[in-house]
């Protein structure tokens, strides 16, 4: 640990020196720094700036690290995690993918930490819808563990690559039947054998909202119900036969648009049932201002009969058309109080939110003062039964 902290003091020494002589130089160059020679210190400026960034990034991380040592009792056991009581606390944030300061400042402002870090991804056959494998390193690196929602698109596949698949202008029509039949087998094989490799255990939300009509081709407006869960068996016996056995299986349906036993893939094929709560208050014409329990409540028991642990997998509010503050203060009373089967609740906070809406709308709150107080007073409200460890 000592020759770590030397091995840190000496960067930091080093990072200094050369922006003390960067800056010395410009000032005796003047006017003929101009030009290719300030483009060359400009970088230097910058490279300096990433060293010292990333300095302090990993001396919070680590920080972040002890601060979640409870979670180690939790974060390879995959049972303890599905059955845990209390709720673990995640962050969906649209720049995990390159960085989780914005997350860890997030966690600052709010006095917790997040065992779930939640990301996106796509399938197909780019480098960007591989697994997800420096990301899911970094994830584990930092004490929490990943939580995917792995989306089911078929437009990035090739004929030449994947032969016996449609045209693309055909493709999302009944694309679920295609998934079933194993036309994309070798594209899940290597993503599940890299799952398999990654050895810790892991969300993996499959084709979310499969029961809305308008949102996502794999939807009931391409595939009918059982079709959606065929293809859903079929993926998850193709990673248990891959060995991946460390995946943890989230069904994720909109709640809005019911038929929950119509698309349930079964008992022995789902660890967690996941919805997402999204307030969107009066930003649209369709929308308006509901609270927690409007979303949410009235759709509980639907939820509940699978006697799985559920998930508010995307979990957040506008500012647009009420108090956003006692948004979060009613919905965290509410869990805590009214809902004994969330066990895992993951804040939404994009900045640029383009999904839904046709135009864009930030979930950040970060810099809302009242809204970081009352979900900081909330969370420190609840039972111990319900709070994480600390």
């Amino acid at each position: 640990m000592k020759s770590v902290t030397t091995k840190r003091t000496l960067i930091a020494i080093i990072a200094m020196i050369a922006g003390i002589t960067l800056v010395y130089l410009l000032s005796l160059l003047g006017n003929q720094s101009k030009g290719p020679l300030e483009s060359l210190f400009s970088k230097a400026g910058n490279a300096v700036e990433e060293v010292e960034n990333n300095i302090i990034l990993e001396q919070r991380e680590e920080s972040r690290t002890k601060k979640l040592a409870w979670f180690n009792n939790y974060r390879e056991n995959k049972e303890a995690i599905i059955k845990a009581n209390f709720v673990f606390l995640g962050a969906s944030d649209n720049s995990s993918l390159e960085s989780y300061e914005r997350i860890i400042n997030l966690e600052d402002t709010l006095g917790t930490s997040f065992p779930i870090i939640h990301i996106f991804q796509a399938w197909g056959e780019r480098p960007e819808h591989e697994f997800l494998e420096r990301e899911f390193n970094a994830i584990h690196k930092i004490g929490s563990i990943p939580f995917i929602t792995w989306e089911p698109w078929v437009s990035a596949f090739s004929e030449e690559n994947f032969p016996g698949i449609p045209a693309v202008e055909l493709r999302d029509k009944a694309a679920m039947v295609f998934v079933a039949k194993g036309y994309y087998d070798s594209f899940l094989r290597k993503w599940a054998q890299k799952a398999k490799d990654f050895g810790h255990p892991f969300y993996l939300r499959l084709g979310h909202e499969m029961n809305d009509p308008y949102r996502y081709p794999w939807g009931p407006q391409n595939n009918t119900p059982q079709e959606y869960v065929k293809a859903w068996k079929h993926v998850h016996d193709l990673f248990l036969e891959m060995g991946a056995q460390n995946v943890i299986w989230v069904w994720s349906p909109h709640v809005a648009y019911g038929f929950f036993k119509e698309y349930y893939p079964g008992e022995k094929y789902v660890d967690v049932v996941a919805t997402g709560a999204l307030n969107f208050g009066t930003s649209a014409q369709w929308s308006k201002w509901w609270t927690f329990d409007e979303l949410f409540g009235g759709y509980y028991s639907f939820l509940a009969q699978f006697k799985k642990p559920i998930m508010i997998a995307e979990f957040g509010s506008l500012s647009i058309g009420g108090s956003r503050s006692q948004w979060f203060t009613e919905a965290l009373q509410s869990i805590e109080k009214k809902y004994p089967l969330i066990n895992a609740l993951v804040f939404f906070h994009y900045s640029d939110d383009k999904t839904t809406t046709d135009k864009s709308v930030s979930w950040y709150f970060i810099y809302d003062k009242p809204v970081t107080q009352a979900i900081k007073k909330e969370l420190n409200a609840w039972s111990v039964d319900r709070k994480q460890p600390k």
